[in-house]
């Protein structure tokens, strides 16, 4: 198992990162980094899989909502796993939220290789990180939409 930290620059990590702080108020760093961590980790392995129905915690969504304002790195991200991974919020409903899901995304996420903070991993009404992200991922068939890499 590896971090997907090293999947980007220091100086890309630490500009993500910022977004990260400044969109939740008073969270330490720390945790910032954890959780861009584990979002690196979900869209390096949602652009590789052909298995649709992967879905972010309502944690790591907020990293991937930050990585997505950077969309310079964030396409180049996903162009270098091959397939761009669309990001289609539901609004929060913890009655729609499906564990199974998680669980099946962590497992790819570790199947591909990487480290998996399973704190970040809790359902919707779980309060241990506080997150300004409004959205979660919980459907079947994926939240996300994969468009391969053209070819040629």
């Amino acid at each position: 198992m590896h971090t997907a930290r090293a999947l980007i620059s220091d100086a890309e990590f630490n500009n993500v990162r910022a977004t990260i702080l400044d969109n939740n108020p008073g969270m330490d760093p720390g945790m910032a980094s954890r959780i861009l961590t584990d979002a690196l980790a979900f869209v390096a392995t949602a652009a590789t899989s052909p298995r649709p129905g992967l879905v972010p915690s309502r944690v790591v969504d907020e990293g991937w909502h930050a990585l997505i304002l950077h969309t310079g790195l964030y396409s180049s991200l996903c162009q270098r796993f091959g397939q761009f991974v669309h990001h289609l919020p539901e609004q929060p409903d913890p009655s729609r939220h499906n564990p199974a899901a998680l669980e099946r995304t962590i497992a790819a996420i570790e199947a591909a290789g990487f480290d998996v903070d399973r704190d970040l991993w809790r359902g919707p009404e779980d309060t241990l990180v506080s997150v300004a992200a409004g959205c979660q991922h919980s459907d079947d068939s994926g939240p996300i939409v994969i468009i391969p890499k053209p070819k040629g």
